[in-house]
Parts: C-alpha cells; structure tokens; sequence
C-alpha cells in the first residue's frame, strides 16, 4: 500500500487513471469500510496541510473557507495542523454540530479542541486561501456565503489551494459553475485531488480553474477500470531506419481550400509533410491557376482532385472546403483507404443523411475515419448545442463516435480522443495560442501523417493531438510570432 499521505504533482511524464463521481464515492464508501474511523478524513487533512506548506512555506495568515460536508471537514483537520505548526489559521465554517455528517463533525470538535480560530466572516488579508467549501459535492452555482467567498477569493492574489476540487467546478465534465463576480486575476492556483483524479480537472473550464493538479491516492488502492485517461503529455517520435524511403511512411492526400480559404489546404498540407508523411498531395476546391502555390511549396504535390486517387492514401478532407466540399464527399466517404474530416466536411455531413450513412458504411468496411470537430461542429453532427457539449465534453465525444463509428478528436481544452470501444483520452498539452484560424488544419494534416504511417486510428489521433499541443507549449517569446504557420512547420 503507498503511504498514505504521499502528494505528487500531476504532470505530463506519464499517463494518468481517471475516474467519475460515482467511483470516486464508491471508492470512498470501500475504504470507510475497511480503515478505523475517521481515518480518511484526517489523511486528507493532513495531505492538505503539507501541501498548504511546500506550496507557501511562509504564509502565517490562511483562510480556510470549509462548507457544511466532508470536503469542510478536511479543511478543519488542515486548520490542526496548520496551527499546531505554528501558522495562524482562520476558519469560516458554514456547518453546525447537529447537522454536520458524522466524520466532519468529530473534525470540527477536533478543531476547537485544538484551538483553532474560527470566524463569521473571512479575514480581511491572507497570505493563502484553503477553497474546502464543496469539493464533488456540488450539484447546481454556488450562492450566498458560498457565493461571496469564493468571489474574494478569486479577486485576491494570495495563492488558492482547492480541496479536491475547485468549489463550482464539475467533476465529471469541467463545467465550471463559478459565480458572477471578479475574473480570477491571480495565476496562483492550486488543486489536491483527492482518492482519485477526475476528468473534470482536465477539460473545458477545468484546466484554468484547477491550476496546478496535485494528487493523494490517501494510502487507497484503486483497482477499478478508469472512465478515461489523462495521455502522457511527452510527444516521442521514432527515429527512421536509414534504409527507409518516402514510401516507408505513406502518402496523404489534402482535398480542401475552396475560393478564398487556399489557405487553410495549403496549412493541411505543410503539417503533414512536416509531421512525417513520405509524400503530400493537395487537391485545391476551386477553379484557379496554383502555379504559384507550387512553386512557393515545392515539397507539396499540387493536383487537381479528379486526379486523386483517393484508393491510394490516407485522405484529409475539408480543410477550408466551404461549400465545394459537398460535391466530393460521396466519392471520399465511399473510397478513401483512410481518412480524416475536418471542418467543411463535417458541417456537410451533419446537414446530409445520406453522407452519414456513407460514414457509418465505413466503419462496417474497416476502413479508418477520424473526425476533428471543435465544439460547434459537435454540437452540428449532434443535433444540440455548443453549450450542450461544453456541458459535458467527454460525453459529447463518446456520443458522437458512437453514433459514427469514427475516432473523435473533440477540440478544445483538454482536447478528447473517443473511439468506441476504447477507453477515451483526454489530452494535456497545448494553451490559448492554439485560438487562431488555421491551428485545426494543421491539426488535421498532422493527425493526417500519424494515420499514413501506423493506420491505427485511435493511437495516431492520441499522438498527433499531443504533438500539436506540445508544439504550442515550448514556444518562446524568443520565437517568430506563433500563427498557424509557424506552427505547421513546427509539427514533428
């Protein structure tokens, strides 16, 4: 059994288990079962502390705002320690004996037993926040005291560590129900996961409200199957055998930039190229002369797309297709050995039920797809909302992918991979630089080289997404200006 109060920091070395609100409960319920009383709670306690410590070691006055459950109760078994380490811990505690569950009840007796100061209302300065208010047990927008102190917290630029999870912040989905108030202002925020990680953490509004992610598995073991996994943030890339050849590394086809969107082909095309493919073709959407195209490209092979075969190669569909797009995707859906939609195509497709049978006829062929939507694209092919499925991202994906048998890579933060019958990755890297036009084609075309050279579907999606991010996280100011194309010649 690991020690119970090891803490780690969750970086992107390794692979990570995550689990739903449900096994986390259950897991919790295990273990009450089999450790003496209160065991649990004191372990997270202390957990808190010593991480309140190595985190702020010297900090004297600490908030801890602790709520009426178990995640108060931790914090006042934080608030034991901290004191008796010689820190000045005041606790706002919006409990009562009579009603308090019983582990945090002996918690808060413990509390004033030790000494521990509590008050009304929150300290006018402190040199750290302890957010113990709700952890996985909210189920709707914080309000009242709630509501006022975790807006001051929020307004401050003392450091915030959150219990288990940011108060307002939805385990399973990253939807964060965070009050009407003050914008975060300071970048010093911190979360100990508790029992286990949970894919919340991860994506949507997860990462900006969970700062750095710490974990304490609390000495339990966790055997169960987990609802998804956080991917090693750590792009490797495999060196070539020198006997090798353009041929040992497969050939993507780009079929996009319809009038007035080259542009976004031209970006397909680069990324694939640099991200391995032996050879790129690109089929330009529209009637113009791309002389020019290939003579400031000349690594690209510019074709016209009647004289594609699409038999022939992985194919990377609907990058800046517009409209022209819907008079090709019989043909690509039908023939492509290997593909990969994008934006045009996608749109296309949610607007077409015949398009969708071809999609889901792949599928029943073995031919390998892999769809790129961001959020409203999902939304598109769902049939709901961009809200619907920012709701509730990890589902969104596993529903999509279900519904077209198709590998999913849902866009976004915390950018989901989902195939049915695997379980779904949700991956680290990447920052808001990848918020400008063109950083999805380059996407597209990458995941585009990684299908041509393994065709497993699922592994070259979760390799190229985390590729794409690490790309946008090592660049420097002492760069060239980050756009999409620096970016997709950045790709390996």
């Amino acid at each position: 059994m690991n020690h119970p109060n090891l803490v780690q920091r969750i970086g992107h070395e390794q692979a990570h288990a995550l689990f739903s609100t449900l096994q986390t409960r259950a897991l919790e319920r295990q273990a009450q079962g089999e450790l003496p009383s209160h065991t649990l709670m004191q372990r997270a306690g202390l957990a808190t502390a010593q991480l309140a410590l190595a985190l702020t070691p010297h900090a004297q006055n600490i908030w801890i705002a602790c709520g009426p459950g178990n995640n108060g109760g931790d914090g006042l078994e934080a608030a034991i320690h901290l004191k008796r380490w010689g820190k000045r811990p005041v606790v706002t505690w919006l409990g009562t004996p009579e009603l308090t569950p019983a582990d945090a009840r002996q918690a808060w007796q413990r509390a004033t037993d030790a000494g521990v100061t509590f008050a009304a209302t929150p300290p006018t300065q402190f040199d750290l926040a302890i957010d113990a208010l709700l952890g996985i047990g909210c189920q709707r927008m914080p309000e009242g005291h709630i509501a006022q102190w975790l807006a001051l917290m929020h307004a401050s630029e003392s450091p915030i560590l959150c219990v288990d999870l940011p108060s307002g912040l939805m385990s399973d989905t990253g939807q964060w129900l965070k009050p009407n108030g003050p914008a975060i202002r300071n970048a010093q925020r911190h979360t100990l996961s508790l029992l286990t990680l949970k894919p919340g953490l991860f994506t949507a509004d997860g990462r900006d409200a969970a700062g750095d992610v710490w974990f304490a598995n609390l000495g339990i073991e966790n055997t169960a199957q987990p609802t998804a996994w956080l991917q090693a943030g750590t792009a490797t890339t495999s060196p070539r055998p020198h006997s090798s050849h353009k041929g040992s590394f497969g050939d993507v086809m780009v079929i996009g930039g319809a009038q007035g969107m080259t542009g976004a082909a031209i970006l397909a095309g680069l990324a694939a190229l640099h991200g391995g493919a032996g050879r790129v073709l690109v089929g330009f959407l529209d009637d113009a002369d791309h002389t020019a195209v290939a003579a400031q490209h000349p690594a690209l092979m510019v074709r016209k797309v009647v004289d594609l075969d699409c038999k022939r190669a992985t194919l990377v569909c609907g990058c800046g297709g517009g409209d022209a797009v819907r008079s090709v995707l019989p043909r690509v859906l039908s023939t492509a050995a290997h593909l990969v939609l994008d934006a045009d195509a996608l749109n296309t497709i949610a607007q077409d039920t015949s398009l969708q049978q071809l999609l889901k006829n792949r599928a029943a062929k073995g031919l390998p797809t892999v769809l790129t939507p961001h959020p409203l694209e999902a939304a598109r092919m769902l049939g709901c909302s961009a809200a619907h499925v920012q709701a509730d991202r990890l589902q969104a994906a596993e529903t999509l992918a279900q519904q077209t048998q198709a590998v999913v890579v849902l866009k976004g933060s915390g950018t989901i991979v989902a195939q049915t019958g695997h379980t779904s990755v949700i991956n680290p890297t990447g920052n808001a630089r990848l918020a400008t036009a063109g950083t999805g084609d380059v996407l597209a075309g990458l995941i585009g080289a990684k299908l041509a050279h393994s065709h497993d579907a699922f592994l070259a999606s979760c390799e190229a997404v985390c590729t794409h991010g690490s790309v946008a996280d090592k660049w420097s100011t002492q760069s060239p200006t980050f756009d999409a194309a620096w970016l997709a010649a950045s790709v390996r």
